[in-house]
């Protein structure tokens, strides 16, 4: 009896895998229900200090019995400070190098790509971990790849679709943090900033409300990300920003807490 094993074969499952220097997090998906089944988080410090990042995702494939599992998709997110949001009308594939030069340093030999957010008119160019994509070839034969910001942003603006008011968004890391900047369901502005004090983090926050004639007294703030309404970054958010409070999320669906969908809010939304 013939039978369509493109169907019999199908896991209905998705792997999506967030990368940066720091270490991998990863979740996996029923795509009949886009429900997320499973959720980790790997840093870096739980192997050996001096462990190559291929030796670290060769040893988390080792451990956690998920990433050897079947899927139907795999999609891995690039987490860096190296991107740029481009308007679809300024946008040529041809010169995609030269967006980025504006604000980090970029090479001859760096490869570059792009992810379309088609419903807001813009491309976000970036600079992949060309060596890890290596290493994910090897695991998974094809796999899909995006830009963590390109999820992060086109998020804040489908949250954003029935308000008008000027918003600013934080999304909290360990080492550095990301401020997007809506106003009149449109994207206002966009950057990444490293710290390490909270002062720090005030500086830029504070620095880019006043660029932007955005007054503490008024706007709303919202935070998301490593970040909860005691972490320092917050307490002093909180103190200078009238209208601080962290991202309403809902996790009712989720087998996760609403700090564990805060955190993993690209890795969730991807």
């Amino acid at each position: 009896m013939w039978q369509n094993t493109s169907v019999i074969d199908k896991m209905y499952k998705k792997l999506v895998i967030q990368v940066s220097l720091n270490g991998l997090s990863f979740a996996s998906f029923d795509t009949l229900t886009h429900k997320a089944l499973s959720l980790e988080k790997i840093l870096m410090g739980k192997f050996e200090k001096n462990t190559s990042i291929e030796e670290l995702f060769s040893g988390a494939f080792i451990k956690y019995e998920e990433l050897k599992a079947g899927y139907d998709q795999v999609t891995v997110i690039h987490s860096n400070n190296l991107s740029t949001f481009v308007p679809t009308p300024l946008f040529d594939e041809e010169y995609i190098g030269s967006y980025l030069q504006f604000n980090t340093k970029v090479f001859e030999t760096d490869f570059f790509a792009f992810d379309i957010l088609e419903n807001y008119q813009m491309n976000n160019v970036y600079i992949p971990y060309v060596n890890m994509n290596n290493f994910f070839i090897d695991q998974f034969g094809t796999f899909d790849y995006k830009h963590s910001t390109s999820i992060l942003v086109e998020k804040i603006l489908d949250l954003s679709k029935d308000s008008f008011e000027h918003k600013m968004y934080i999304h909290v890391s360990d080492l550095h943090f990301e401020i997007v900047v809506i106003h009149n369901q449109k994207l206002e502005f966009y950057n990444s900033f490293e710290y390490k004090t909270p002062e720090d983090f005030l500086y830029y926050l504070l620095f880019t409300a006043e660029q932007l004639h955005m007054n503490p007294e008024n706007f709303p703030l919202e935070l998301l990300g490593a970040i909860d309404e005691e972490h320092a970054l917050y307490q002093i958010a909180y103190k200078y920003v009238r209208n601080t409070a962290l991202l309403q999320v809902d996790a009712n669906n989720s087998p996760f807490t609403d700090a564990q969908v805060r955190e993993h809010f690209i890795l969730l939304n991807s």
